[in-house]
């Protein structure tokens, strides 16, 4: 799959499949391609290059067929400010040609799903941003869809209604839908993907489930010395076979240990000359860092 804007190659030949039931992740910066694969995925942008299949149909010549059976978050909030809550929910479901009386059911099931059921006949200026999101979700669930994509579905939320918006995704794939979600946040990945793959200019990096490429590229710990740059290779000639890699991110230097704690032991006698000495447990973070030599803000 190959998406191009003005000769730009956005996404570079990926190739991945989702697993019906399973919660499957886009990690990566900004700018990485994630909503490039999301719009070719939801028939708005075509595909360059490639084939594209959605439930098994050629998203080219079926798109109304796959569009009747998503459900879709866009990254940004689109809610119509002038109707009240729960008409944001029925008129939507008019576009499915979902009855009326149905619409208004399945929308009270939905708001009280997502915690919303006091706010039915709020206008949506009056909810705050959490809500919002959350109203966004509930709103692509109207037509009982058998897969919900989501572009950056928590971005901008503080990490009370982060967390609420994790527990509803969680109890969907309990229910058996079928999500897909792209996200910066490699908390947010490990937290709700069954598997994920991580994107970077456009290019599949790994995938796989997120502890399986923990482990598979960087191990259970790593070790960070702050301002330790300069001194790499003294550093890394030291630890021997304590490590099996390491990586120079700016001023810091980041070790790969097999043995933390004897790591550890071995540098703390040097650890004056550090800005700090920190052995923590491997993130999806620094399989990203391992794969380019570069941290998601980088």
């Amino acid at each position: 799959m190959v998406k191009e804007y003005n000769g730009f190659r956005a996404v570079k030949g990926i190739d991945f499949a989702v697993r019906a039931r399973e919660c499957f992740g886009i990690l990566g910066p900004n700018g990485a391609g994630k909503s490039s694969i999301v719009n070719m995925l939801i028939g708005l942008s075509p595909v360059t290059a490639g084939e594209l299949r959605v439930f098994g149909l050629d998203v080219r010549t079926a798109a109304r067929q796959i569009k009747r059976r998503l459900g879709i978050v866009p990254q940004e909030n689109n809610l119509d400010p002038d109707l009240t809550v729960i008409q944001n929910l029925v008129i939507y479901a008019s576009y499915f040609n979902i009855p009326r009386e149905t619409a208004r059911s399945r929308g009270l099931d939905l708001l009280a799903f997502f915690d919303l059921t006091a706010k039915a006949g709020e206008k949506v200026d009056n909810l705050s941003g959490g809500m919002k999101r959350r109203l966004t979700i509930a709103r692509a669930l109207i037509n009982n869809p058998d897969l919900v994509i989501l572009d950056e579905p928590t971005t901008g939320l503080d990490p009370q209604a982060r967390h609420l918006v994790w527990q509803r995704l969680l109890r969907l794939k309990e229910q058996g839908v079928t999500l897909i979600l792209t996200t910066h946040y490699m908390d947010e990945a490990s937290h709700l993907c069954d598997r994920l793959a991580i994107v970077n200019h456009g290019e599949i990096l790994a995938e796989g489930a997120p502890r399986e490429l923990i482990n598979r590229y960087v191990g259970a710990e790593v070790l960070q010395l702050g301002r330790a740059a300069g001194e790499a290779d003294v550093l890394v000639a030291a630890a021997g076979p304590l490590i099996h890699g390491h990586q120079v991110v700016g001023d810091d230097l980041v070790l790969y240990p097999r043995h933390g704690q004897a790591l550890l032991r071995l540098l703390q006698d040097r650890e004056h000359r550090f800005s700090r000495l920190l052995l923590r447990p491997a993130t999806l973070e620094d399989v990203f860092l391992k794969l380019t030599g570069r941290g998601f803000e980088s």
